[in-house]
């Protein structure tokens, strides 16, 4: 198994190239000397590829414990660089989609067609059950209801 000091060493050349750990992950250096930790899998009948950061701001450590996630999600029958782009859109439109905005969305298309009694009544009531409990997360559908 190779050491960081493996990959502290790989110098710039005039084209990219790997430096290969273990079980698809690898560094690239590219010719400008820039270095990132890539994971090399196959889904779905092809070869894919996800890009996990710098070097060395990302450590090897850090790179084999997200090599090791992405193959748990593999296993689970998932592909993982896809499942990474949910997390980013996810983390990008969290504050602005939440199950709490979609929840007052939905509750000011309706209270026309309720009493003002009831209408008050459903929205306390998610104010006080509901929004602390989930009103940060996406709402039913996920991202770009």
């Amino acid at each position: 198994m190779k050491k960081d000091s493996d990959f502290k060493g790989a110098a710039p050349r005039e084209k990219g190239y790997k430096v290969n750990d273990s079980g698809g992950l690898h560094l690239f250096v590219s010719p400008g000397g820039g270095k990132s930790w890539r994971f090399k899998y196959t889904f779905g009948g092809k070869e894919r590829r996800i890009v996990f950061g710098p070097y060395p701001e990302i450590t090897l450590k850090r790179a084999r414990e997200m090599r090791d996630d992405a193959k748990r999600v593999l296993r689970e029958g998932r592909d993982p660089g896809l499942e990474s782009k949910r997390a980013r859109h996810t983390r990008r439109v969290g504050h602005e989609n939440t199950f709490e905005m979609f929840a007052r969305s939905w509750h000011k298309k309706q209270k026309d067609q309720w009493k003002e009694v009831h209408s008050n009544d459903v929205i306390t009531s998610m104010e006080r059950d509901l929004f602390p409990a989930i009103g940060e997360q996406p709402p039913p559908g996920g991202p770009g209801c």
